[in-house]
């Protein structure tokens, strides 16, 4: 109990700091609050910049624009999931609308989770040029606007289809019984219903001006600066909708399915051979868990911190740590198709068939071939005991 006392002490006491840590700098430097949820720019009279208007930030601004953070560590992050996350998930796109004959619910799930995850990285390269130029944006406001848009937008879509997932996958344990067509036009109608929540969702995204000119760094930046004028309130409730709505309860209640899926797979665990592969599906469920809460649950708490922050005191310091643990959550669409892997065995045997270049007809006749060898070792075996069991008898 004490050590217990002494850790909750401990992490008060690093809470408080962080947040007094946050406020104190534009208090000693004399800033004016921001009321954004990126850098605040306060526009100065501009004569060179055809848009009409230019901005100038801080000095901690400046200084994270220009840093190694956002100019080298965030593009190399990007490249990585770029590069392992496009092939891989359009690969498994591929597996799972043509390579896979029945369209249970957890397969329209996974494509659904696939399609969300390749349309995520497939604007990498726009963000990864922006990054490595310095935050300069070059593509003009529009693809700006389209980029921020895809980029928040199919990171929620990632989020609500790995919860409908978990939900469906403690479903089939405690209810397989139901209709597999009828289990599926559900999967159907919740997938259409969430592509439609996001794409409404995104709509504000498109009402902003997601581009601003700083002067003195000679640079546009794309949704890293806004300033003061924007509707900040509105984006406050906006940013603070998405992380609650589409983050807080998902993730509740993917624990809860998780939980309540490990507990049932636990309490079934009698016979030796069945309980191996329950382990193995804990131990999974677990991973899956993990992954899923230290993927997406820095970023969109400091998200909610970072508001709280800018309604308490003022300051958007914890602005930098929101934009690195958002980077890092990025990793997960490139962890997504290793994950359909280990949990389908369907999507294994159909992904080796398609790398071997064996076509669906081929892949039919081995099953098929399969299958009746199986069904002759089993009659040969059943033959073979009960000729035994004759002449034992005699």
């Amino acid at each position: 109990m004490a050590g217990r006392r002494g850790l909750c002490l401990l992490l008060r006491r690093l809470l408080l700091c962080a947040l007094l840590g946050a406020a104190t700098p534009a208090e000693r430097n004399g800033t004016s609050k921001s009321k954004g949820r990126s850098f605040i720019g306060q526009i100065v009279p501009n004569t060179s910049n055809a848009s009409g208007g230019s901005y100038e930030v801080d000095d901690f601004a400046a200084k994270a624009l220009t840093g190694k953070l956002t100019t080298v560590f965030l593009p190399m992050v990007f490249i990585i999931v770029f590069v392992i996350g496009l092939p891989s998930n359009a690969m498994a796109l591929w597996v799972f609308f043509f390579r896979t004959k029945k369209k249970h619910p957890a397969v329209i799930y996974m494509a659904n989770l696939a399609l969300a995850d390749l349309l995520f990285v497939v604007w990498f390269p726009l963000k990864i040029s922006y990054h490595v130029n310095g935050n300069n944006w070059l593509f003009g406001e529009g693809l700006c606007k389209v980029l921020v848009a895809f980029f928040y937008g199919n990171m929620y879509c990632s989020i609500l289809f790995m919860t409908c997932l978990s939900v469906q996958r403690y479903w089939v344990i405690v209810n397989p019984i139901v209709h597999s067509r009828k289990k599926s036009e559900i999967a159907l109608g919740i997938s259409l219903a969430i592509w439609i929540l996001i794409l409404l969702g995104t709509i504000p995204l498109y009402l902003v001006n997601q581009t601003t000119y700083i002067s003195h760094l000679n640079i546009t930046t794309c949704h890293d600066v806004l300033p003061e004028n924007v509707l900040a309130h509105d984006l406050f409730s906006y940013f603070l909708s998405l992380a609650i709505g589409l983050f807080l309860f998902p993730a509740l209640l993917t624990a809860v399915a998780y939980i309540l899926m490990i507990k049932t797979l636990n309490a079934s665990i009698s016979d030796i051979n069945t309980g191996k592969k329950r382990k193995r599906a804990i131990k999974l469920i677990i991973t899956v868990l993990s992954m899923y809460l230290i993927c997406f649950t820095p970023s969109n708490v400091l998200l909610v911190v970072h508001y709280l922050l800018l309604k308490t005191h003022g300051q958007s310091y914890l602005y930098v740590s929101y934009i690195t643990a958002l980077c890092l959550s990025t990793l997960n669409s490139c962890i997504d198709p290793f994950i359909y892997y280990y949990i389908s065995k369907d999507f294994r045997d159909n992904l080796k068939n398609a790398l071997l270049c064996r076509t669906v007809r081929t892949t039919r006749r081995m099953q098929v071939s399969l299958s009746s060898s199986r069904y002759l070792k089993k009659s040969s075996s059943y033959s073979s005991n009960s000729n035994g069991t004759t002449k034992s008898t005699y």
